[in-house]
């Protein structure tokens, strides 16, 4: 679903101004196999967007009244097919402003959700906001992941590696 139609409503009556909106990034990664060769990394689900060509960890707009975990969960599937289980918070941060193409502007509230699926789930695209979804090791991603998702994925794998020791990011700025 590429615009939620509660936002189609809004813009009817505001037009292009800014929303602010809550979004959520479901971030998908699969550990390295138990045996495995010592630099061997974990590997991240990737999906390339139709609109820009990027890559990046799944994300989406929450629905009115939705809890943002539910938002994550129901984006996984939606965009990739898959089935996800809430795993950790790694941070709540702005993003934007975002100008559209069609001059639409939105900033968001985005909270970061460690997710996992299944140790032999394949994504299958399933909506028209992706043109394809892959598994990329952490250490070979496509250069056009943005910064802020490599921030986030690199939060992820430490969750995963270290659950006691992490703290959940609070702004997507620079940690000091």
């Amino acid at each position: 679903m590429p615009t939620p139609d509660y936002i189609v409503s809004l813009r009817e009556k505001i037009g292009h101004e800014q929303l602010f909106l809550p979004g959520v990034t479901a971030v998908i990664v699969r550990a390295v196999p138990t045996g495995s060769a010592i630099w061997e990394l974990p590997s991240v689900l990737l999906a390339q967007r139709a609109d820009t060509g990027a890559w990046g960890p799944i994300s989406g707009i929450c629905e009115p009244g939705e809890e943002i975990t539910a938002t994550a969960l129901r984006e996984v599937k939606e965009e990739i097919g898959l089935d996800g289980r809430i795993e950790a918070l790694l941070g709540v941060g702005q993003v934007g402003p975002v100008v559209y193409p069609n001059g639409d502007k939105c900033m968001f509230m985005d909270t970061a959700i460690r997710v996992s699926v299944p140790d032999d789930a394949e994504p299958v695209v399933s909506d028209e906001e992706n043109l394809d979804a892959q598994w990329f090791s952490v250490a070979q991603m496509p250069t056009s992941v943005s910064a802020r998702h490599r921030m986030i994925i690199g939060d992820a794998v430490a969750q995963m590696k270290h659950p006691q020791g992490f703290r959940p990011r609070m702004g997507y700025v620079k940690r000091t």
